[in-house]
């Protein structure tokens, strides 16, 4: 499967205002694994940056002024990541912008020149509930080092996210199919190999959430004028022809 991980840098915060993609970095993983063909470009805007946006990614006016507008690289970038799987963090900032992009060249939205797009903020927000999901905190959480990260950049924030999108992902191919004679299956059976699945990590918890867990229980055993299901601990069935079980 090939898969692109994609970041964008842009002027400002909203497409419909006038602001415009000036970085595009791609990471490509083919069947997991980095192959190193990634794609990069810095973009003439045609405008400035607003101040906040500049002192988010660094990238002067000057710097861009020389760079190719976005028409000299659309086809390229269309074909790099043409029928891919593409994984975004917070997938409709980027999505938008590049959709805005290719309205101002006549082109259908960025979705229909993909396969899927996959929202990493989402996945994270799913599976770390409650918690800071950004980039910075998915590479504190997972120990990936980002220490050179001192300003946003579009290839440098798709590295860091291809890897945490690994690392947040790590386990859910627990089989592989084999569809190859020469290893030994017959009559074009399927041969299932099993994976290693990452160490398991457990979080338990707090002293804090574990004094507000019992604060609902208490609620819990008022209300029901006793001691709660939630206090019970579950009761075995008894074997057959146990006089337990009569």
């Amino acid at each position: 499967m090939r898969q692109i991980v994609l970041d964008t840098e842009t002027t400002g915060l909203n497409p419909r205002n006038g602001d415009r993609v000036i970085e595009i970095g791609c990471v490509e993983l083919l069947n997991r694994q980095l192959t190193g063909n990634n794609l990069h470009f810095y973009i003439n805007p045609e405008r400035d940056s607003e101040e906040g946006a500049l002192a988010v990614h660094g990238l002067t006016t000057e710097f861009l002024r020389d760079k190719p507008k976005f028409a000299q690289i659309a086809a390229e970038f269309r074909d790099y990541v043409g029928d891919a799987e593409i994984i975004i963090h917070n997938a409709p900032f980027d999505v938008g912008f590049l959709d805005a992009e290719f309205k101002l060249l006549g082109l259908p939205p960025f979705r229909e020149h993909v396969a899927t797009v996959v929202d990493s903020l989402q996945m994270a927000k799913e599976q770390h509930p409650g918690r800071r999901n950004s980039l910075d905190a998915l590479c504190d959480r997972y120990g990936i080092s980002n220490a050179h990260r001192t300003l946003h950049g579009g290839l440098l924030d798709a590295a860091l996210l291809a890897e945490v999108y690994l690392a947040m992902t790590r386990g859910q191919n627990s089989l592989t199919m084999d569809l190859n004679d020469a290893d030994g299956a017959e009559d074009g059976g399927i041969d299932l190999a099993s994976v290693p699945l990452a160490e398991i990590i457990v979080l338990a918890a707090s002293e804090e959430e574990l004094g507000l867990h019992e604060t609902v229980l208490n609620s819990l055993d008022k209300e029901v004028k006793g001691i709660c299901v939630w206090r019970k601990e579950p009761v075995e069935a008894a074997p057959a022809g146990d006089p337990a079980a009569v």
